[in-house]
């Protein structure tokens, strides 16, 4: 070894020896580590994606209220084996052309056992309108990170179809709350409730229904109060109420109409040009 570091020089022995010496206390160092309790630091694992979404109708009549369920799961919040160990949160927010009146709410927080649940107020007005919720994986400590995903949700604010109708007590006395069924076409739709009534009063109702897929024609809400066994009516004295509502079919597509005859257009002109080239062709020859 001597003669090693003689062939190489006082300087690159010196570093060698240096090397040497940091190496041999390394080795030396690693048993007293493991007596003391102390390990070498452990590769970070990188965490997986935030996966999730967001679930619920879509489409919303104009000035309604509609709930949306966010779920999420994922990243930096959660251990290998799938466990919780950090914080899941977010921030909602729509975007349209126009969102005045419309609110969704609560607006931030965090998701409990990976879901969120967010009410949607409608505005006032047909638009199409997309709902955003970014959601935040994070942990603390020594090893702090986070990663965001935004999910988006697009709905459809629609005209809702109203039915409209008029409660009477016939009898002398009041009568306790009760629900209505609503159908449409004869198929369950929805309920009205309807509060507690005093003796000889009217009460308004009214039901509002999103549907963009009924098919063109005429169709009928029913609503029946015979279970109520007299004590209540509908305006004019009946204990069944219908209302009737026409939907258009939709506008028919002439862009082919419109192709074809601009193809004949161009099609005609071609022939009469070239007729009138060749006419003035064989005269200009003569």
């Amino acid at each position: 070894m001597a003669r090693v570091f003689s062939l190489l020089g006082r300087s690159a022995a010196r570093r060698i020896s240096v090397l040497l010496a940091v190496a041999l206390a390394a080795t030396l160092a690693l048993p007293v580590l493991g007596v003391l309790g102390v390990s070498p630091a452990a590769p970070v694992t990188p965490s997986p994606p935030v996966v999730g979404g967001i679930s619920g109708p879509s489409a919303v009549g104009t000035g309604q209220k509609a709930t949306y369920l966010v779920h999420a799961h994922g990243g930096p919040a959660f251990a290998p084996n799938g466990t919780q160990t950090g914080i899941l949160a977010y921030k909602a927010s729509v975007a349209a052309s126009n969102t005045s009146g419309a609110v969704i709410s609560p607006p931030s927080g965090v998701l409990v056992n990976q879901t969120v649940e967010l009410s949607f107020i409608a505005p006032n007005l047909t638009e199409p309108l997309t709902i955003y919720v970014l959601v935040t994986s994070s942990v603390s400590g020594l090893n702090s990170t986070n990663t965001s995903t935004n999910f988006s949700l697009q709905i459809s604010v629609v005209q809702p179809f109203r039915v409209t109708a008029t409660l009477l007590v016939a009898g002398g006395e009041s009568i306790g709350g009760f629900s209505i069924t609503v159908t449409l076409d004869g198929a369950p739709v929805g309920t009205v409730s309807v509060p507690t009534l005093t003796a000889g009063s009217n009460y308004p109702i009214s039901f509002d229904y999103v549907a963009q897929n009924l098919a063109p024609g005429w169709h009928t809400f029913s609503m029946n109060v015979a279970p109520e066994h007299g004590l209540v009516t509908f305006a004019g004295g009946s204990v069944a109420f219908t209302q009737q509502f026409y939907v258009p079919a939709p506008a028919p597509d002439n862009s082919l109409w419109y192709l074809a005859g601009a193809s004949a257009f161009v099609v005609a002109l071609f022939i009469f040009t070239t007729r009138v080239g060749a006419r003035r062709r064989g005269k200009s020859k003569k």
